[in-house]
């Protein structure tokens, strides 16, 4: 389901008040001076001319703040959301996507996403360098920006897909089957397709493993081994919350945390990467091997409702894959704020628009049980 609501700031509300308050003003001066006229002034002479000038005036007067306040309603932007039971989002307008191989041309892009980037900063440049015969993807409508591309960082080929989203119900989980703990598995790809992502990411593979705590829809649905594992939390905000290996350790401390920090749903991987735009991750971890090369994936946030899914891989001709260490220099070095490691290997994808557009180990996808993604919140066909 689809909201739309009209979503004004203070000065949106302010403007439009000052421009209704005059013809309110006027309409009170006007009527205390019809009651004292016609109750107190009743002897004094009537001049036709004058209360005809007059009454031109204040004609003039009403239909200016007439004028102002149907222009200050109308300025008020709209704002579309997407209901928290709403099982795919609505699919995004095939006009609005666009690929080049030459960034440069792309300031058009960064200049129409202005008003929803609302004075953040993009980790797009349209100088960057891409990875040789790679190409920049990208969407744009009011509600989302998005842009995904390849370049090299240290001796590995990232894709980093940016996105800039207008409400946090726009960014979403989904698990395959649409069910908790469906053994129907798919692939990425297929997933994103299934729920209208403009962007999908593979996330932890959470039936892959027993490890960690795992909520959805805003329920604890499993804690193990919990003093291991450092959690992502997505909260009604869309921003990501750490808990840190051994801080929640049962079912209902991690309930509490749930609901006292208004959690939508988690990611159970890791480990942490960047916490307030410091590096922390940890010298050894339980997953993802990260001492060792190997292919990473990351979701990070770098301000409001503004994220990057992130992976790093080799490819032929480029070095190898990194280490956790490596992943997470290269990862605060893109400016996030916050970042955490996602299931890697083969499991690591990054899609748009139903394409997958890294370069996974094996060339094959993996089959997988859940996928975070981000979508339009326009109604279709709008």
């Amino acid at each position: 389901m689809i909201f739309v609501k009209s979503d004004s700031s203070k000065k949106d509300r302010f403007s439009s008040l000052t421009a209704i308050l005059p013809f309110f003003s006027v309409a009170l001066v006007i009527f205390l001076s019809v009651f004292m006229v016609t109750r107190g002034f009743e002897h004094q002479p009537v001049d036709p001319a004058k209360d005809l000038a007059w009454m031109d005036r204040f004609d003039t007067v009403v239909d200016d703040s007439l004028k102002e306040a149907k222009e200050a309603a109308l300025s008020v932007k709209k704002q579309f959301w997407l209901s928290e039971d709403a099982e795919k989002g609505p699919a995004p307008n095939q006009d609005n996507f666009g690929t080049t191989n030459d960034p440069s041309t792309l300031q058009w892009l960064v200049d129409d996403a202005s008003e929803l980037l609302d004075g953040q900063e993009t980790v797009f440049s349209t100088d960057v360098v891409l990875h040789p015969g790679s190409s920049v993807t990208y969407y744009l409508d009011e509600t989302i920006f998005a842009v995904t591309w390849k370049q090299k960082l240290g001796t590995s080929i990232y894709t980093i897909s940016e996105i800039k989203v207008s409400h946090p119900s726009q960014f979403r989980r989904y698990l395959a089957d649409n069910t908790y703990n469906s053994r129907n598995f798919s692939v990425p790809t297929e997933m994103s397709k299934a729920v209208n992502a403009v962007v999908g990411s593979s996330a932890d593979h959470y039936l892959g493993r027993q490890y960690g705590i795992i909520v959805y829809d805003r329920e604890v649905k499993r804690v193990d081994f919990p003093e291991y594992m450092d959690t992502c939390f997505i909260d009604g905000s869309g921003n990501l919350i750490f808990a840190y290996a051994g801080e929640l350790t049962d079912m209902s401390s991690a309930q509490k945390f749930v609901d006292d920090y208004d959690v939508l749903f988690s990611i159970a991987f890791g480990p942490i990467l960047v916490d307030n735009g410091v590096r922390c991750e940890p010298k050894g971890y339980v997953l993802g091997e990260v001492n060792d090369h190997y292919a990473r994936a990351a979701l990070c946030q770098m301000d409001d409702l503004h994220y990057l899914v992130v992976t790093a891989n080799y490819e032929p001709g480029c070095g190898k894959d990194p280490t956790i260490h490596d992943f997470a220099e290269n990862i605060q070095k893109l400016g996030c704020q916050k970042a955490y490691a996602l299931d890697g290997g083969n499991t690591g994808s990054i899609v748009m628009n139903g394409n997958l557009m890294n370069r996974i180990p094996f060339t094959t996808q993996r089959l997988q049980a859940d996928l975070i993604y981000f979508c339009t919140a326009l109604p279709e066909h709008k």
